[in-house]
């Protein structure tokens, strides 16, 4: 059940690919905030994510009020576009338009919270609270298996108020001893100033991938939030049109960046589902300075080994 609620929910095309039948006909997507490939020279980023956010008032208005539960969305997009943030002002429309209509926001920060991005919640950068939070990887740092929800309190009360329990859950809910381990680790990231630590690696990180990497013909965009950052390549610049996925290109960068000593997460499908590739790095937050340079060279190897083999424009 859950892994079908998860799979209906993303509009990631090749995960859905395998479980179309399987899926939850009662969700709807709008379109996603990707600045890089969606926005108009002519329009501004602020005009670009207004429009974005109001495609949820006309799908409320076209589905009725009462049939929609909530909106959910990751608050920096993650596996699928790969570090893809929202354009100001879209979250604050968001919540505005969940908030009148009387719809839950929910944003998914599994991979972009827990201090990810520079502060503790990604959305704090946004300037909005969502209704729901889902929480997960940086939480336990790895130590264990460990993922949270969390709710304002007034829906809190409300569960209280009526059943008094959650409908679902599983056999580990409540794990003691992976909470003991996502307490520990938070503990750690409080005493040593990890989150913050994660800002200023972030901040260097983006600076010197875009002095080493700004001008290569084959990288379109260098993006993130914090120390969750991802270059996009592109058979052109001047198009942003993408690599054939025929060519594997995802695949190579992570076979080039393993036999360099480097882990990272490729992805593809970041232009159209199928074709368009990007190399998502997320370093951990205890890096030494040397550390760090030394993640920055191997990335920019592995970009620069991976694209001198492929056809350009």
């Amino acid at each position: 059940f859950c892994l079908n609620q998860r799979v209906s929910v993303t509009n990631n095309l090749r995960r859905r690919a395998p479980y179309a039948p399987m899926l939850t006909p009662n969700v709807r997507h709008i379109g996603a905030v990707y600045a890089y490939r969606g926005r108009a020279a002519t329009e501004s980023a602020h005009d670009y994510g207004l429009d974005r956010a109001n495609e949820l008032e006309a799908a409320i208005a076209v589905l009725g009020e009462d049939r929609v539960i909530a909106f959910i969305a990751e608050t920096v997009v993650g596996a699928t576009l790969g570090a893809v943030e929202a354009t100001p002002g879209y979250f604050q429309r968001i919540r505005e338009i969940c908030t009148r209509r009387g719809v839950l926001m929910i944003l998914d920060e599994i991979m972009c919270g827990m201090g990810r991005c520079g502060t503790l919640y990604a959305c704090v950068h946004d300037g909005v609270v969502p209704d729901v939070i889902t929480l997960g990887k940086a939480l336990a740092g790895g130590y264990q298996p460990l993922a949270a929800m969390l709710v304002r309190e007034e829906i809190a009360r409300e569960v209280e108020a009526g059943s008094g329990a959650l409908d679902h859950g599983h056999t580990f809910v409540g794990h003691p001893v992976a909470c003991a381990a996502g307490l520990a680790v938070q503990k750690i990231v409080e005493r040593d100033g990890l989150v913050g630590k994660s800002a200023t690696m972030g901040t260097v990180l983006k600076r010197e991938l875009g002095q080493r990497l700004g001008d290569h013909p084959a990288v379109g965009d260098i993006r993130g939030r914090g120390a969750f950052i991802a270059i996009e390549l592109v058979a052109d610049r001047k198009t942003k049109r993408p690599f054939d996925r025929a060519l594997k290109v995802a695949e190579a960068l992570k076979a080039t960046a393993l036999d360099l000593g480097l882990v990272c997460y490729p992805g593809s499908g970041s232009a159209d589902g199928i074709n368009g590739d990007h190399l998502l790095l997320a370093p951990p937050f205890t890096l030494t300075d040397a550390d760090l340079a030394d993640l920055i060279d191997r990335a920019c190897t592995t970009i620069e080994r991976v694209t001198a083999q492929l056809p350009m424009a």
